[in-house]
């Protein structure tokens, strides 16, 4: 049972994920996380031995810190950050106990380097209309929060992540991208270690969208008649990269929670 000020790991996996994910802090120390150099989705590492100069950097978020064990590391940051005017938790029992739920561990080694505002970048092909908004939805979701994704034209997209230190993505013959019959959203749910039951399900249906095999998912249809409706409202990749998050969020939620539910027209006719 979590204690005042901390979050149980149940209750931090049904937000992760989520548009109200809060910040997730891991502050293990350099020997405890290379002993499994691995995040909670989401998670930016920071010492705490420095957390007094960092803290006011949340000011006013809502935080959630992880250390080994949920003890005096966390603890103390966590104090820190309510110090700095943050809303800080921590995570009941740390790493330790989320691990042992078996819960989705992201290697660090998969993680692409962030730019000097602690962001990761990615780049690839303008006027996206499905892989290239749920990759991002999936990034912004499970991998970081802040990540920055620059649209251009596809000749150019290597080049710009050469010059300007972006990953490319969804563009062959790079890391990220499709891998014979799967998408690129499969591939970094798979390098991610993200492959829960409702990833796993959206994923069909994202890459049923994306290559035309709408026979692989029932869903796939109004994935793929919601995305290009998109691409004909937007002009703007970025607006439509934020009106696409709400569109996988709704999907997400509906593999997630709403599988089983189904919807009738109420019969109100009197009777006879």
């Amino acid at each position: 049972m979590p204690s005042y000020n901390s979050i149980s790991t149940e209750k931090l996996s049904r937000l992760i994920g989520t548009g109200r994910t809060p910040v997730l802090i891991d502050v293990r120390t350099d020997e405890d996380f290379a002993a499994d150099p691995r995040l909670i989705p989401g998670a930016v590492r920071r010492p705490h031995t420095t957390a007094s100069d960092w803290a006011s950097l949340y000011a006013d978020q809502t935080v959630v810190v992880a250390c080994l064990r949920g003890k005096k590391l966390a603890e103390g940051t966590a104090a820190w950050l309510r110090q700095a005017g943050a809303s800080a938790e921590v995570l009941d029992g740390g790493f330790e106990e989320w691990k042992a739920a078996k819960l989705p561990l992201t290697p660090q080694a998969k993680m692409p380097q962030r730019d000097a505002q602690g962001r990761t970048v990615w780049v690839t092909r303008a006027r996206p209309k499905i892989d290239r908004i749920a990759c991002p939805w999936l990034i912004r979701r499970f991998i970081d929060p802040r990540a920055v994704f620059l649209f251009v034209a596809p000749s150019e997209v290597e080049a710009v992540g050469e010059r300007f230190g972006a990953t490319p993505f969804d563009i062959e013959n790079t890391f990220w991208s499709h891998r014979g019959e799967l998408c690129t959203f499969d591939v970094m749910i798979e390098e991610f270690g993200l492959a829960t039951p409702p990833l796993l399900r959206l994923a069909d249906m994202v890459r049923a969208a994306d290559t035309g095999r709408l026979d692989l998912s029932p869903e796939a249809p109004g994935l793929l008649a919601a995305s290009l409706g998109l691409s004909r409202m937007y002009d703007d990749d970025l607006e439509q990269l934020d009106a696409g998050m709400l569109l996988y969020d709704a999907f997400y939620r509906w593999c997630r929670d709403a599988t089983g539910e189904t919807h009738n027209w109420p019969n109100t006719k009197p009777r006879a």
